[in-house]
């Protein structure tokens, strides 16, 4: 199962890269829905530092820079994050955003508890398997603060696409040449072991629609 799995996720890198080439910008400059939430939450818990997993080509990580805070925006596709820092520096963020390629399956080149806030839009559901969604988790508490927040969203299993496509186990189907791991609500509620979970909100996005929960969980202090 290992293999198969993560045979999908070795080939979303490319996959991605191409998607950015052809289509520059392709979410647009507004912010995402929920990095709007995010930025509110973020605001509330006093946190000044953010960091960005899986950040594409930075409508969001532009937006919380607008909004005021440092960001750290990581994503593994090259081309995506050159239109990251292309777009920051037109928007004159330059300094209040920094980027690093990342692959979310690799431990992540921080120091413990070194940043106030994660945020994911749509990374954590990638063609990861459930280990690996653990052990990226495990991975952003070691790198929050205290009393950090971590706000992400994943497609669950009662999207449209769940259950057709191609099956790649472990709740992984692909369409079109993406790969996404839908999520029950057990692994939710298991990620968020040892943390205080504080909202799993259902939204749509998206023409499908999409559906969605957005997850708030924060550490203990």
């Amino acid at each position: 199962m290992a293999d198969e799995v993560r045979k999908p996720a070795d080939t979303q890198l490319r996959h991605w890269q191409n998607t950015y080439r052809a289509h520059p910008g392709m979410y647009g400059e507004r912010p995402s829905d929920p990095a709007v939430h995010a930025a509110g939450v973020f605001r509330a818990a006093g946190a000044r530092d953010v960091l960005e997993l899986g950040a594409g080509h930075g409508r969001d990580a532009v937006y919380f820079a607008r909004e005021g805070f440092t960001v750290r925006a990581t994503d593994f596709s090259t081309v995506g994050l050159r239109q990251l820092h292309d777009s920051a520096e037109a928007h004159g963020l330059g300094d209040r955003v920094s980027t690093a390629v990342h692959d979310v399956r690799e431990p992540l080149p921080l120091r413990d508890g070194c940043v106030d806030a994660v945020f994911a839009h749509m990374l954590l559901c990638m063609a990861l398997s459930t280990k690996e969604i653990h052990a990226a988790v495990g991975e952003i508490r070691r790198v929050l603060q205290p009393g950090g927040t971590l706000v992400y969203t994943v497609r669950h299993t009662g999207d449209a696409h769940y259950g057709s496509g191609l099956d790649h186990g472990d709740d992984i189907h692909e369409h079109a040449g993406f790969a996404v791991h839908f999520f029950r609500r057990e692994l939710v509620d298991a990620l968020a072991d040892g943390w205080l979970l504080k909202e799993v909100h259902a939204f749509e996005e998206g023409e499908l629609p999409r559906r969605l929960w957005r997850v708030t969980q924060s550490l203990p202090r």
